[in-house]
């Protein structure tokens, strides 16, 4: 890389970890050029992205960012996952570290917060903020139709009774 294209790299990875919800660093050595493509179709299926990137650079781009307090994770062949949704990319990356034991979760940040291997893992096992939603809204839901099944619920007992005694009158 030229010395121009390292600073828009670092500007880049900046402005990234300036917006995003979480980060999640870890190891990938040993894993196949196939398995790489893999982990970052699976992230970006759930809404993350993957970056490789020269430690030194990220270091520099976490500078001034409420992530820098990570940069001590950044030794050896690192790769980062990161997404919006605070659940999405530690989700993809511990699903997939499950599988291929080549990729080692080293920690990451929720913001200021710093989270190591197992905070990683227990933030994977949280619901997504769609999952999240669904839940209000069916349960925003279920008072409305429990309402209307109790307001039909006389109509519906008045036209069993006519229909009772249309029927007692047919018969007659």
């Amino acid at each position: 890389m030229e010395r121009a294209e390292k600073h828009e790299f670092v500007a880049s990875l900046n402005e990234v970890f300036a917006n995003t919800g979480v980060v999640v660093v870890a190891h990938y050595s040993g894993l196949s050029v196939s398995q790489m493509t893999s982990l970052r179709a699976q992230v970006r299926q759930a809404g993350g992205a993957v970056k490789v990137a020269k430690n030194r650079l990220a270091k520099l781009a976490l500078r001034g960012t409420e992530l820098e307090h990570i940069t001590e994770l950044f030794e050896g062949p690192t790769v980062i996952v990161y997404s919006d949704d605070p659940v999405a990319a530690p989700k993809a990356a511990v699903e997939f570290a499950k599988k291929n034991e080549k990729l080692v979760l080293l920690g990451g940040a929720l913001g200021s917060t710093n989270l190591d291997a197992d905070g990683v893992k227990a933030l994977a096992t949280m619901p997504s903020l769609d999952e999240l939603r669904a839940k209000l809204v069916g349960m925003i839901q279920t008072p409305g139709t429990r309402i209307a099944q109790v307001v039909n619920a006389p109509a519906g007992q008045l036209a069993r009774v006519f229909g009772a005694y249309a029927k007692k009158d047919e018969a007659a």
